[in-house]
This record gives structure tokens, C-alpha cells and sequence, in this order.
């Protein structure tokens, strides 16, 4: 899977045909566009919104996205929902699931979609769902686009190949793909399977973190991000377009392949990032700085500093602290946390947080490390030590995080997750 060319960077101003000449230049919207072809604009934001935060790009496509005939309900996506979620008791209590298996039936990547949790109310563009997938078949004669919201891809076995409209991204375990609203993609499996999460975003488009005291420079870099370059299929084979509009799938057939973009140019595109490329910041003397910091991207909310979701990773990386406790502390939070794992093991847990498998802790309820991590932290002989070979990551988002009737049915909730913080001793004062 080499024969894919991007464009780097986050946010930027793209232009990229291809087919030489298909790009109009000084205008958005001729009257006769090159060969033919007819001028879109898709829209990631209001119109009015601030200029660095405008999110839109111009398509030039050889048949107008709007020649289809009506959509019709999609029988499947039985376990896809959208928020608000209802039909499981909202309870406090943490919670932590193994992971799913893969399909025995054939399911693509559509199919194998799973929603586990979710808040906020896609209606109003405000919250999140977290989906986990876990496919065995390629998205063949079908695409697919969300108008609910964007989609943080976080594959943890198998690579994706995403065709766009915009053009194809390759993305395997321990990097990430963010899809916007409204951008018709095809997932085909390299491998023949795949398993992952993802984060529905429905609120502001995911966009990089300001640096604040640290400065100019550190986590992630907008170069870093990839973005495809133009690529189209002039194809006439039947295509299943299916979308996710109002919380439900909705179908039609179109008589040709919805990815006829030929040239565009913009700053709302597909992208992927390696997660290796992620520059850690940490302390260098004692204590260690909030998780924030090592946040990649965020969605903000209406209320500054406060996120409707951030995507935050625990990546390899040097601990020096002196006289410090290096595991994530004990905490009580107004966020609540939604965490997954690629590879590894995740520092603050000693077992039962598997490669797949997910966690949910939500706003105001206690958590931290298990007994035997706790122990051994508070016990190490303090020297640099390198956390290597892991990738756990975290959705956290200011509202509360409700897990929906089928995370609380499964099998793979663990009943006994409560019992990792038991048996601790109690402090003997003087």
C-alpha cells in the first residue's frame, strides 16, 4: 500500500487536481468548468464563523452530487445509535469491557459498526458517540457518508484503506483518520479484518490545541497530518450510497460511483496521523502535568477551556520525576473519559485493560491505578524510566458519558471491574 500521495498538513489551504488543467484558477464557480465538470462546495461550518476556524472546500466533480433519486431506510445498522441515547439506566459506576471478536457472519465496515456509548443530541450538534467496529469484509459496490457529525477513526487491528471523494488514505493500528460530516468514503480491509474505535464527533469540527505557555512548538505538529491528494474513479458499476442522517441509515442506488471528484482545493479534507509522530511533553523535575497535555486534537465547546471532546493519547515516553507517584494519579474529574487501547499495556492498570478493549469513567467518580500498579509505583526506585511499547487513548468530553443497552448487556462488560481497587491498606497515622 504504497502508491498513495498526500498533502501535509491540518487545517490548510489545499489545491490538487487530478487531471491537469481540471482546476479553475481565480475563480470558485465558473461558468464553464474544465471539461465539463460541475463546482460543489461542501461546508464543515457555518458560513459566518471566524476565518480561521471556516471550514470548506470546493469539488469539482464530473456529475453533480445532487443527481439521485430518494433515500429509503437501510435494513441493517441495527446497533448504530446516535444520541441522545436512551434505553439503559444512566448509573455512576466505572465500568470496563473485553473486546469484541471478530464477525462469523460477513460484515463490512458499515455493518460491523457498534455504538457503546454517547451524550449530547446530534439534533443541537453538541456531544459525542463512541462506536466500536470490528469487520471481516471490504465496502465492495457500497459507500458511505455521516451528516450527524464528523468521525475520529482509531483502528487497533487491521489496516483500512479509505477511498474519499477527495482523494485515498491508507491507515493502520497506531495511527488515526479524521473523516468530516458530509464526506463520502469506502473502507476496503488489506488485511482481511479489522477492529477499532471511533469517535462520532457532533459538535465543533476537531481542530489542533492552543499551545499556551508551551509555546510554538510540542504534541502534535498541523505538518504531521496527511491529507490525500485528488483522485477519482470514472466508474459506471452500480454504488449502494448509505448515510447516517437524524440517528438512522437511509440508502439509495446510484448508476455510478459517487468518488467523480476530479480536482478541489479547500481546507476541509480527510487526514491521517501517525501517532508516533505525537512530540510528548512531560516534567522534568517532579509531579507530572495534567493529562491535557497530551492532547492531539480537540472539539471545543460553547464554554471556553472546556471541551465537548478531546482526543488524548498515552503514548511511549521518559518519566524523571523525582520523589513522584508516575502512574496517573487518583482522581475525581468534571470530565468524563471514555479510553481504548491499540497495543501494549497501559501503565495505571496491572491486568484486564486489553489491546480492543474499553473503559468508561464518568464525571465526578472516583478512579486512578489498581491495587497492584499502585503498589509497585509507590515502591519503584526512582530512575528514568522509559513507558514503551503501548498506545492507549481517551474521548474525553465535558458532558456526562451514557454507555448504551447493548455495552451494559454484553457479555464483555466485566461485573467485576470495582474489584481491581480493592484490598488497600488503610493509611496509619502517628
Amino acid at each position: 500500500m504504497t502508491d498513495l500521495q498526500y498533502q501535509s498538513g491540518f487545517g490548510n489551504e489545499f489545491a490538487t487536481e487530478a487531471v491537469a488543467g481540471a482546476l479553475p484558477e481565480g475563480r470558485n464557480s465558473p461558468q464553464r468548468p474544465a471539461f465539463g465538470l460541475y463546482a460543489e462546495q461542501l461546508s464543515g461550518t457555518a458560513f459566518t464563523v471566524p476565518r480561521d476556524h471556516n471550514r470548506r472546500s470546493w469539488l469539482y466533480r464530473m456529475r453533480p452530487s445532487a443527481m439521485h433519486g430518494r433515500f429509503e431506510p437501510y435494513g441493517g445498522g441495527e446497533r448504530i445509535e446516535t444520541a441522545p441515547i436512551s434505553g439503559a439506566d444512566f448509573e455512576p459506576n466505572r465500568l470496563r469491557w473485553d473486546p469484541m471478536a471478530m464477525p462469523e457472519a460477513e460484515l463490512d465496515w458499515v455493518d460491523g459498526l457498534v455504538t457503546w456509548a454517547g451524550n449530547g443530541d446530534a439534533a443541537s450538534q453538541a456531544g459525542i458517540a463512541v462506536h466500536l467496529y470490528a469487520a471481516n469484509r471490504s465496502m465492495e459496490g457500497r459507500a458511505f457518508f455521516n451528516a450527524d457529525g464528523e468521525m475520529l477513526v482509531v483502528p487497533q487491528q487491521g489496516r483500512l484503506r479509505i477511498a474519499t471523494e477527495m482523494g485515498r488514505l491508507d491507515v493502520a493500528p497506531n495511527e488515526i483518520a479524521i473523516l468530516p460530516r458530509g464526506v463520502r468514503f469506502r473502507i476496503d480491509l488489506p488485511d482481511g479484518a479489522a477492529r477499532g474505535y471511533v469517535c462520532e464527533n457532533y459538535g465543533a469540527p476537531f481542530r489542533l490545541p492552543d499551545l499556551g505557555p508551551i509555546g510554538s512548538n510540542g504534541l502534535a505538529n498541523a505538518r504531521d497530518f496527511l491529507s490525500p491528494v485528488a483522485w477519482h474513479e470514472d466508474g459506471d458499476e452500480p454504488t449502494q450510497l448509505i448515510q447516517k442522517f437524524a440517528g438512522r441509515l437511509w440508502k439509495l442506488a446510484l448508476d455510478h460511483s459517487p468518488f467523480d471528484v476530479v480536482a478541489w482545493h479547500g481546507n476541509l479534507a480527510p487526514v491521517k496521523y501517525d501517532l508516533s509522530r505525537f512530540n510528548t511533553i512531560g516534567s522534568i523535575s517532579f509531579d507530572h502535568p495534567d493529562p491535557s497535555i497530551f492532547t492531539i486534537c480537540t472539539s471545543p465547546s460553547p464554554t471556553s477551556g472546556v471541551a465537548n471532546c478531546d482526543f488524548v493519547i498515552f503514548p511511549p515516553r521518559w518519566l524523571v520525576g523525582e520523589d513522584t507517584f508516575r502512574p496517573p494519579w487518583f482522581h475525581r474529574n468534571i470530565m468524563s473519559e471514555f479510553m481504548g487501547l491499540v497495543h501494549g499495556e497501559y501503565d495505571a492498570k496491572a491486568g484486564g485493560f486489553a489491546p480492543g478493549g474499553a473503559s468508561l469513567h464518568n464525571c465526578m467518580n472516583a478512579h486512578g491505578p489498581d491495587k497492584a500498579s499502585t503498589e509497585a509505583a509507590m515502591a519503584a526506585d526512582l530512575k528514568p524510566q522509559k513507558i514503551d511499547g503501548t498506545m492507549a487513548f481517551m474521548f474525553e468530553s465535558c458532558l456526562p458519558i451514557r454507555p448504551t443497552r447493548f455495552a451494559m448487556d454484553t457479555p464483555l462488560l466485566q461485573l467485576d471491574y470495582d474489584g481491581c481497587w480493592d484490598g488497600f491498606d488503610k493509611a496509619e497515622l502517628p
